[in-house]
């Protein structure tokens, strides 16, 4: 079961302007399941994204890249679940070129306005009969407000659909942020094996997108791990319609862009929580907040250590507060000229290390209350500097391995 998390409210999901999406059934990889979803984009709209750090990508991840770096903006998004067409060679790109040459005839759009995207089984060579047979419907489909039934139709091994609606007001007009995600295993920084995609009515210089989109993406996906694998397939996308009718923002650090700015990453933040509280075989919730470092990146190398450790994983799941294993992360981190005598660690409201060493009031037994709960989180200050940041992640529980060894089945 997901920690504390539940599936969205369709009405909470508010429509962007200028998008609009359609499901239906392909059967891509099983049949009678939604699995097929088509996204028109307005024209005149910005469309910017990141991608997954693997050098191994994906074919749609590749020709996702060569389309958004092109001359001709994108106006449709095309995802399949069931199969990633990842290491699928040649064949695979051409599968994809094949899909997006499908659906720009439907459309009557270039193909390189296509940005098509897979998730499923890696090394499978993508059905593309299957999904240009269910083109048709997925764009009778066409609504803007279906965001929730888009977020059920690209899920894998999630248990629940994430979405996340905000809307602010900027220069007197109202403006909609929406967007939805997958995943739930091989999940770590630079990405993992997940696909999101938000979109906002903002009127922002195009110039600006692709900034937004990797600032998002480093509050957010980039600091999820579920499982330390960095999938074939990860995407994330940003649209800009630019509809709302607002003076147009040219910056991102002051006034209305500051607003849109830190509005986009708290919907990709609640999407990137979303993807770890759903997390394969899940059962607690563990922000790591790793402060006193010379630099963030160096608080970050910290927080990914403990986050990614089994041993510390394992013993979130068993409630068992043996947090040495926690000190020993940090040690092997890779932090040059570390002070283990100014290190201190917290568990929540419970006092652990002093100095880097036990504290003579620590108890084991208020250790394990804390271990008990769903939701916790670890501190540790390293008192090197004035840098701190905070990861999310999950234990790693029996149920983690029986899904994936059963993935294929």
């Amino acid at each position: 079961m997901p920690v504390n998390l539940q599936a969205p409210d369709p009405q909470s999901l508010f429509p962007v302007q200028g998008v609009a999406l359609g499901i239906t059934m392909a059967g891509v990889r099983k049949a009678n399941r939604r699995d097929l979803t088509v996204v028109t984009i307005a024209e005149g709209s910005s469309v910017a994204g990141v991608f997954t750090g693997n050098r191994f990508c994906a074919a749609p991840v590749q020709l996702c890249r060569t389309h958004l770096a092109g001359l001709l903006s994108p106006r449709a998004i095309v995802v399949n679940t069931g199969n990633a067409n990842a290491g699928t060679g040649e064949d695979g790109l051409a599968r994809a070129r094949a899909t997006c040459v499908a659906l720009a005839r439907h459309l009557k759009i270039a193909p390189e306005q296509v940005l098509p995207f897979s998730t499923g089984v890696i090394m499978e060579s993508l059905p593309v009969d299957r999904i240009e047979a269910g083109l048709p419907a997925a764009i009778a489909d066409l609504a803007a407000d279906h965001w929730g039934a888009a977020a059920e139709a690209i899920m894998t091994t999630d248990t629940l659909p994430k979405a996340a609606s905000a809307r602010l007001q900027i220069g007197g007009k109202t403006v909609t942020i929406t967007g939805i995600s997958k995943g739930a295993g091989m999940i770590r920084p630079n990405m993992a094996t997940m696909l999101s995609f938000i979109a906002t009515d903002a009127v922002i210089a195009p110039a600006l997108v692709q900034a937004l989109v990797r600032d998002a993406a480093d509050q957010s996906f980039n600091r999820i791990t579920i499982d330390g694998d960095t999938s074939t397939n990860d995407s994330f996308v940003l649209i800009a319609t630019q509809q709302a009718r607002h003076a147009e923002i040219t910056q991102l650090d002051t006034g209305d862009g500051k607003l849109l700015r830190d509005a986009v990453v708290m919907v990709a933040q609640q999407l990137a929580q979303a993807i770890v509280r759903d997390g394969e075989g899940a059962t607690k919730f563990i922000s790591v907040c790793i402060d006193g470092g010379k630099t963030e990146d160096e608080c970050r190398q910290v927080a990914y250590a403990i986050a990614h450790s089994p041993l510390v994983k394992t013993a979130f799941f068993a409630s068992d507060p043996n947090l040495g294993r926690i000190l020993a992360a940090v040690g092997y981190a890779g932090i040059t000229h570390l002070d283990q005598t100014k290190i201190d660690l917290f568990l929540d409201d419970v006092a652990v290390v002093k100095n880097g060493g036990r504290l003579p009031t620590y108890r084991e037994e208020d250790g394990q209350r804390v271990m008990k709960q769903s939701e916790i989180t670890v501190r540790v200050n390293l008192h090197r500097g004035p840098a701190s940041t905070t990861v999310w992640t999950c234990d790693l529980s029996y149920d983690y391995v029986k899904i994936n060894a059963d993935y294929r089945s």
